[in-house]
């Protein structure tokens, strides 16, 4: 069964010295490809501390078909005394443009500032809700643009942003179960680690347990490219922690407003650290995926089920949850390290391919983080710079 109205997302990456030139530089400049800032043009206040500020704005990116959801994401490295505030703006087919609104104020640690997404903020086209701008009322949207700017004390090094992007997505209706392709039958050698032993670690950052599903998740993707950072960035972590790398992505994603650690744009920037390619993106149905499982992509998925929705999981139910896909069954059943099972023996897990993917296509409308290395090249037609659209 085909969905009479189908989902669409292009996912669109600004990279390099030719989409730095192509927005507008009020301060900063291009070096190596990475946008930095140069002649500071502003002064800002912020926690009692002078900061000296630039900005980049983006032309406007169209992404060839109407949307009413965007979701952005970023590679940045922000020195000690310097961060970013991130904000996106719309517009109509017919010109109308709203405001340039504040989706986060981000840094890769948390000593200058805390990271966090911006308070809820609403014009007449469109509003942000923790990680993702929705159109006001579904308004089609045809256009968005992105504005960064650039904070640091005067002794400080500059930040340094890689690439910019983000997914935009027409939500259509659910597609029905997706037929297995060509490519099902292999599974990734992902380590399994359970969120749960995490139970009740360190309060100021979630307190583990179900509330570090994205974090645990991420950190299973991490390891399998052997891409965690130096272990001392986790010295603070008790030294009883059997995996204190999972402690330290949940304190390096947390965001300090939403007050929890599955901000979708936080989780792909840290994984940007240390990977040469992280971000957010949506699919339409499981064959895409297997086109990531082949290329030796695991996938982190955004499911939400309802109780006897998702046989086998170790959840009854849940409004939002964070599992890696990791392979299919010869016969199309989904593969998937579930940080939620007790213990990590038991977190690989085997779906029913339709139940999967109604649990994913729907709530989170198939959104993923892709991350990858230099040796695992996006497949085809995600490798291109250009929009990735699905």
């Amino acid at each position: 069964m085909v969905a009479a109205n189908p989902s669409r997302h292009t996912y669109t990456p600004l990279t390099g010295a030719s989409a730095w030139k192509a927005g507008t530089n009020d301060g900063t400049v291009v070096r190596m490809d990475k946008l930095v800032m140069g002649a500071p043009t502003g002064t800002a206040v912020v926690g009692g501390v002078t900061y000296q500020t630039a900005t980049w704005t983006s032309a406007w990116v169209t992404p060839g078909h109407t949307f009413t959801q965007l979701v952005p994401s970023w590679t940045a490295l922000t020195p000690r005394g310097s961060w970013l505030k991130v904000s996106l703006r719309v517009k109509t087919a017919a010109g109308r443009v709203s405001s340039f609104d504040t989706v986060a104020s981000w840094a890769r640690g948390d000593k200058d500032i805390k990271r966090a997404s911006a308070a809820r903020q609403i014009d007449d086209l469109a509003r942000i809700d923790v990680d993702t701008l929705l159109s006001n009322n579904a308004r089609p949207l045809s256009g968005w643009q992105v504005q960064i700017r650039l904070f640091k004390t005067a002794k400080a090094l500059t930040p340094v942003i890689s690439t910019v992007g983000a997914v935009a997505s027409r939500i259509g209706s659910l597609p029905g179960t997706s037929a297995p392709s060509s490519l099902v039958g292999s599974t990734l050698g992902v380590p399994a680690y359970s969120q749960m032993r995490h139970k009740g670690h360190y309060p100021a950052y979630g307190g583990g347990g179900e509330a570090w599903c994205s974090p645990t998740s991420v950190a299973m993707v991490l390891s399998y490219f052997h891409a965690q950072p130096d272990p001392t960035e986790w010295s603070w972590v008790a030294p009883t922690d059997l995996a204190p790398w999972v402690d330290n992505a949940a304190r390096m994603t947390y965001d300090y407003r939403y007050q929890g650690t599955g901000n979708w744009s936080f989780n792909t920037a840290y994984a940007a650290r240390t990977l040469p390619g992280a971000f957010v993106t949506r699919l339409t149905s499981m064959r895409e995926a297997e086109q990531f499982l082949a290329a030796g992509i695991p996938l982190v998925a955004s499911i939400s089920f309802g109780a006897g929705e998702l046989t086998g999981s170790p959840l009854r139910s849940s409004p939002g949850h964070l599992v890696v896909i990791i392979g299919t069954t010869s016969t199309g059943r989904v593969i998937v390290n579930d940080p939620a099972a007790a213990t990590d023996t038991t977190v690989r897990r085997t779906y029913s391919r339709g139940q999967f993917e109604r649990a994913w296509l729907g709530r989170s409308h198939g959104a993923v983080y892709v991350m990858h290395d230099a040796g695992h090249p996006l497949p085809a037609p995600w490798a291109s710079t250009k929009a990735r659209r699905r």
